[in-house]
């Protein structure tokens, strides 16, 4: 004669491994979909990064313009 309880906790461990699964599936693909942004989002700070060096050139360019021009008066 079986254990009922061994032959419960049988059921349970497998629901518990069953869902065990599942979130492992999930957290992978979280990961995955999490590098795909990383790396998309390489490009836009690579880019955020070219326009504030450029911003800070014309910043810098407009000051010399303008004291150029306050010297020469």
């Amino acid at each position: 004669m079986e254990n009922p309880h061994a032959e419960r906790q049988n059921v349970l461990i497998q629901r518990i491994i069953k869902n065990a699964d599942k979130c492992t599936e999930a957290i992978i693909e979280l990961t995955r979909c999490l590098e795909e942004i990383i790396q998309a989002d390489t490009h836009v700070k690579t880019a955020a990064d070219l326009v504030t060096k450029y911003r800070k050139n014309v910043q810098y360019n407009l000051d010399a313009t303008r004291t150029a021009a306050a010297q020469s008066e």
